[in-house]
């Protein structure tokens, strides 16, 4: 049971798949494009809010797992071409919420 503060493959795994939500919704934008502003965005946005907060709700999160999530959706994103600041803005918006 002690280690199980350690254990973030589910944490991991859930990163990676609200990276995979987003890119279905949000795919990568050109440069200089406000990604964040759209009606359609907030909403798609929203629901990762929703999701994350879900999950929260289910599993026990200390600081290392949050941090293992927003790696692993970071680098999901930034391997698919979004823009840095948008991956930023947006991990933190997530992290927020859990």
């Amino acid at each position: 049971m002690k280690f199980d503060w350690f254990n973030a493959k589910e944490v991991e795994s859930f990163g990676v798949e609200m990276a995979a939500f987003l890119m279905e919704r949000i795919p990568p934008a050109a440069k200089g494009e406000k990604r964040m502003a759209s009606a359609r965005n907030k909403d798609v946005i929203r629901k990762m809010q929703y999701k994350v907060e879900k999950f929260r709700e289910q599993n026990v999160l200390n600081f290392y797992k949050k941090a293992k999530f927003g790696n692993s959706f970071q680098w999901a994103l930034k391997d698919s071409g979004y823009e840095d600041s948008f991956i930023s803005e947006l991990t933190k918006e997530l992290l927020l919420k859990m």
